[in-house]
């Protein structure tokens, strides 16, 4: 922080405002007023656009104007506010300019008496914010419609609407020497290990970042295990996906300016899983889950299967098949794994433009693809139309698991190397590391693939099948079990 930080407020206003203007630089959004306090020289500071108008002139104006004390000290008149007076719900005392600053651009309007080595703040916040909507990431059929804003203390509300019981501690700090970022730490206490708590905490502490603007600031300071392709930190952007992870043990951080919320730790087949689930049948539940299992082998290993079977094993395959492979690829000028990797390039070009372009343009994304790629390309035997199916069924059972999207999208390209020059015995090679890979991932003690390894009985009521509620009320299982 910069060298005001610790500088204790001068008791001597004229002084004060002086040294505050400096800092600020005379910023045109700091707004200053002077005024006489029952004859106290006295000052009330706001961040303009940061407040309520129709707030400050009917909580704080109107009532301090009325204050008059017989030959008061400054001290004196601070006393009365802090005892007699309401003013605000949300109020608390700064004693430095660090805390005077963080205050005054939170929404926060500071009150300062000549005389007086500190300073009143007043919540008094009404800056412009988006309203709750419906989450645009994860999408649901019966669940709630609300999800994460920007604000922090409107998404802590949103999380105590649902978990009304005192057991559940938000609680907020702050990160970030130039930012000076609110971070929520949410769990329930009773659940939580302590030591989760305190290795967090340890964690945020020591982050030297002077800003933070979004989650992927402070994930890599949360990260415990060694470097790995598969998240161990979730994201949600729910505050009912969120709440439930809170029950079973958890901990989540909401950060101002952001709407997701991470929650830590992760578990590996909770990118499996939905609000919906636990709202349909559980047969039904049940068969959407595998479907979700089967998609993501097809997403990972379908291009490389085809081109391992094509160029090593062909024996694998009947007569017909073996024909119209031979056909299509008779012509093509490049060889399968070229092929293979060269269009999924393409797709992931083609993805990340549509997702980049203005909404309005970004139509024409998939517009130009379905022509050049779909059309124009198998016309002129640049691709083959098996190899182009292929790509596309795989591409689209990774849209059912959008969580998994960043590794499948990797590792597709890597089990098609490794298809194409060791055949199947490749893509097993590749497939065991990739399972010990996943196996090895762990987050403050807490493996990603528990409860599978180690394998909890009590946890696979929510893995292998989903079972009804009836049966799983005797006791989810939690991550505090595990810690036991």
């Amino acid at each position: 922080m910069n060298d005001f930080a610790k500088e204790a407020i001068l008791p001597n206003l004229s002084q004060n405002i002086k040294r505050i203007r400096e800092i600020a630089d005379n910023s045109s959004d700091l707004l200053v007023n002077e005024f006489l306090l029952s004859g106290v020289p006295a000052a009330l500071l706001c961040c303009e656009g940061m407040l309520s108008t129709s707030t400050i002139t009917e909580l704080i104006l109107e009532p301090i104007v009325k204050i008059q004390l017989s030959n008061p000290t400054a001290d004196q008149l601070l006393n009365h506010i802090q005892q007699h007076q309401l003013f605000s719900i949300d109020r608390a005392e700064a004693k430095n300019y660090r805390e005077l600053f963080r205050f005054l651009n939170s929404g926060f309007a500071v009150l300062l008496l000549d005389g007086a080595k500190k300073a009143l703040v007043f919540g008094v916040q009404g800056y412009d914010k988006r309203s709750v909507s419906t989450p645009s990431s994860e999408n649901n059929i019966l669940g709630a419609k609300d999800g994460f804003v920007e604000v922090v203390r409107t998404n802590m509300s949103l999380l105590r609407r649902r978990i009304k019981s005192p057991f559940l501690k938000l609680e907020l700090l702050c990160y970030g020497d130039k930012s000076q970022t609110d971070i929520c730490l949410c769990y329930l206490y009773d659940r939580v290990p302590k030591s989760l708590i305190r290795q967090i905490k340890h964690q945020l502490d020591s982050m030297k970042l002077e800003t933070i603007l979004s989650t992927g600031y402070i994930r890599p300071f949360l990260e415990t295990s060694r470097p790995s392709l598969f998240d161990t930190i979730s994201t949600t952007q729910r505050p009912d996906v969120l709440c439930a992870k809170l029950l079973e043990g958890r901990v989540g951080i909401l950060i101002d300016g952001t709407p997701f919320a991470l929650v830590i730790p992760k578990l590996f087949n909770e990118s499996f899983q939905s609000m919906d689930d636990y709202c349909y049948k559980p047969y039904y539940a049940t068969l959407i889950r595998w479907l979700k299992y089967a998609a993501f082998l097809i997403a990972l290993l379908l291009p490389a299967l085809y081109v391992a079977v094509a160029l090593h094993h062909p024996e694998l395959l009947n007569r017909t098949l073996l024909l119209i492979l031979a056909e299509s690829e008779e012509t093509a000028p490049l060889s399968l794994t070229t092929e293979a990797i060269g269009i999924l390039l393409v797709y992931e070009i083609i993805r990340e433009a549509g997702l980049r372009l203005p909404q309005a343009v970004g139509g024409a994304v998939s517009i130009v693809a379905g022509l050049i790629v779909g059309d124009a390309a198998v016309s002129s035997g640049l691709i083959s139309t098996p190899m182009l199916t292929v790509t596309a069924i795989a591409v689209i059972a990774g849209f059912v698991i959008p969580d998994l999207n960043p590794p499948v999208s990797v590792l597709r390209l890597l089990f098609v190397l490794a298809g194409g020059l060791g055949g199947l015995f490749g893509i097993s090679l590749l497939g065991a590391a990739v399972l010990f890979h996943i196996c090895a991932a762990e987050n403050h003690g807490f493996p990603l693939t528990t409860p599978l390894a180690p394998f909890h009985k009590k946890g696979m009521r929510d893995v292998l099948y989903r079972a009804d509620f009836p049966e799983m009320q005797s006791g989810n299982f939690t991550v505090e079990e595990y810690h036991e």
